[in-house]
């Protein structure tokens, strides 16, 4: 599996004085696209951390095309970039229930080992799951 959609409802504290989604609250809709897509292929945050491997974002690039409101229904696709490595990237596609791009975004994250705190490669449960 390469990519993943999900299906979200815009709460009324994630909307600012404006009426839209605060621009803040983006990067939590692709983490919990981000996380479904792992959840998907049988692999768990949680787990993963308890076995000793934590995976920060170290970067974050978004682009804000059309406003979400109070009460959508917006869909984020998450699809990976690349093969893991000692990283994982990720593409994000957010569109509303017409269809139309909200945003478009792009993360990284790095695969660390949480007693040395430096970067490992992939668990290799990791590209067992993503396979080619």
């Amino acid at each position: 599996m390469k990519f993943d959609k999900i299906q979200i409802r815009v709460r009324y504290g994630e909307t600012d004085q404006m009426g839209v989604v605060y621009h803040g609250n983006y990067p939590l809709y692709l983490e919990m696209g981000r996380i479904e897509w792992l959840r998907k292929l049988g692999i768990s945050y949680k787990d993963m951390e308890e076995s000793g491997v934590m995976l920060p974002v170290v970067s974050l690039c978004i682009n804000y095309k059309k406003s979400a409101g109070y009460d959508d229904v917006i869909n984020v696709k998450t699809q990976l970039k690349n093969k893991p490595t000692a990283k994982i990237e990720f593409e994000y596609e957010i569109t509303n229930e017409k269809d139309e791009i909200l945003t478009t975004a792009s993360t990284i994250l790095v695969f660390i080992d949480m007693k040395t705190n430096r970067p490992v490669k992939a668990p290799q449960y990791i590209l067992d799951a993503i396979g080619d």
